[in-house]
């Protein structure tokens, strides 16, 4: 395991039980976990993105701020829905953030996950195209996204422009060497993961995935993840691909750990439905004194196979609680399982 980094998935709720009880509140106090958990150590801060929700949802403005206020944590999303982006404007805000942090975006797209309301993508202005799927679209958004990240020409200039243009075919600007390379593919399924792998995306696997052949979920998730190597490997890329796995994962160390998650640790699996007509399997989650989660997470075949662990962490418990439990996943879990060893 090379890097260990948190994945936030943005809740904020009235409640009176919740420490982000608006979105202003979500907003701060993630700029403040990344930072936080920059100086504990930690590699990476990753966001869900979600529409209509009382989540997360436009990822740029926050990940330029944590990208200004952090000089070496890796800083990225799990994941951006596709069916809902202009590839063109994205590729100018994408360019603009990872130029802010001086190139340390870590983008995950997708063709996105169940919604909040039907059809979403529609009141932004996006509707397949004739014969083609809402997923189809989201794919295709994506393949244009990352043509245009590589910076070629492709619009042709006005003989008389309002100020002087560079010699040939204009692109989007601004430009950001190296982003191309650092976009991850959250993929459900192993044809995705392949076919992320073909079109040279990194690798982001999450808490659930298809139930493809009826196994546990690490053993599953596993597969998917030599499938996305063995395609990578087929296409003849020339890099190493980066792939995370995402867990929920809770050190117990103390008596308030022991209230808020000692009853949630799970010895197995759970099914159900990501899609009315599409059967998911849900990975467990570890909680239990270190010790134990060592013997336990040295069994997941996922993790083995993964370079990166995002740690799904409880944002409504507010940042110096999440901090918290992910210094006790840095000092007395993750250097057992050979990080930075």
């Amino acid at each position: 395991m090379k890097k260990i980094g948190l994945l936030s998935f943005g809740h904020w709720s009235p409640s009176t039980q919740s420490q982000t009880r608006a979105a202003s509140d979500i907003l701060l106090q993630s700029i403040d976990l990344a930072v936080a958990a920059e100086e504990l150590g930690a590699d990476g801060a990753y966001f869900r993105v979600h529409h209509f929700a009382r989540q997360l949802a436009s990822p740029f403005p926050l990940l330029a701020a944590v990208g200004a206020k952090t000089r070496r944590i890796e800083i990225g999303t799990g994941v951006i829905d596709m069916r809902y982006e202009n590839p063109f404007y994205m590729v100018e805000d994408a360019g603009a953030a990872d130029l802010i942090s001086g190139g340390r975006l870590q983008l995950g797209i997708s063709r996105g996950s169940p919604e909040q309301v039907i059809e979403g993508w529609r009141h932004f202005g996006f509707q397949p195209r004739d014969g083609e799927s809402d997923a189809e679209m989201g794919r295709r958004h994506g393949e244009t996204f990352l043509e245009l990240l590589r910076g070629e020409g492709f619009a042709e200039p006005n003989p008389r422009p309002m100020f002087p243009n560079p010699p040939g075919l204009l692109r989007l600007e601004p430009h950001s060497d190296g982003l191309r390379d650092r976009i991850w593919w959250g993929a459900a399924s192993d044809a995705t993961a392949v076919w992320a792998a073909q079109r040279g995306m990194n690798l982001q696997s999450s808490t659930l995935k298809v139930d493809e052949s009826g196994e546990p979920f690490h053993i599953q998730q596993a597969a998917q993840i030599r499938a996305y190597r063995a395609a990578w490997r087929e296409a003849g890329h020339r890099r190493e691909p980066r792939i995370s796995v995402s867990r929920s994962i809770f050190p117990i160390m103390n008596d308030m750990d022991r209230a808020y998650f000692g009853r949630s640790g799970q010895d197995g699996d759970s099914i159900g439905n990501i899609e009315p007509e599409t059967r998911a399997v849900f990975g467990r989650t570890y909680a239990a004194e270190p010790h134990v989660l060592v013997e336990q997470l040295r069994q997941d075949q996922a993790i083995a196979e993964a370079d990166t662990l995002l740690l799904t962490i409880p944002n409504q418990l507010g940042v110096a609680y999440c901090a918290h439990v992910i210094e006790a996943m840095l000092k007395h879990v993750a250097p057992a399982l050979g990080w930075r060893s």
